[in-house]
């Protein structure tokens, strides 16, 4: 079970590096926007696996929250996207 949550965090520590590289290297608002949500469902991912590896379902409102907070923030920068381009 260690060598799992070991693999786990490595996996997720390179997933978050690189949507940060992303954030920070993207050309465009679209690219920004693309990473910010891809480090949200890293966050996300992280959260799971430390509630599945201790066996406890205490975080599952932080879980619930970040996804809205995903989604929310997602929808209005693209309608913000969508109304600069017009």
């Amino acid at each position: 079970m260690t060598f799992l949550a070991v693999v786990l965090t490595v996996l997720l520590s390179v997933t978050a590096l690189l949507a940060l590289a992303r954030l920070y290297r993207g050309p465009s608002l679209v690219d920004r926007v693309i990473a910010a949500d891809m480090l949200l469902a890293t966050m996300i991912g992280a959260v799971g696996a430390e509630a599945a590896v201790n066996r406890h379902a205490t975080t599952l409102p932080v879980l619930v929250v970040l996804s809205l907070l995903g989604f929310v923030g997602s929808v209005s920068l693209v309608r913000f996207a969508v109304r600069e381009q017009q």
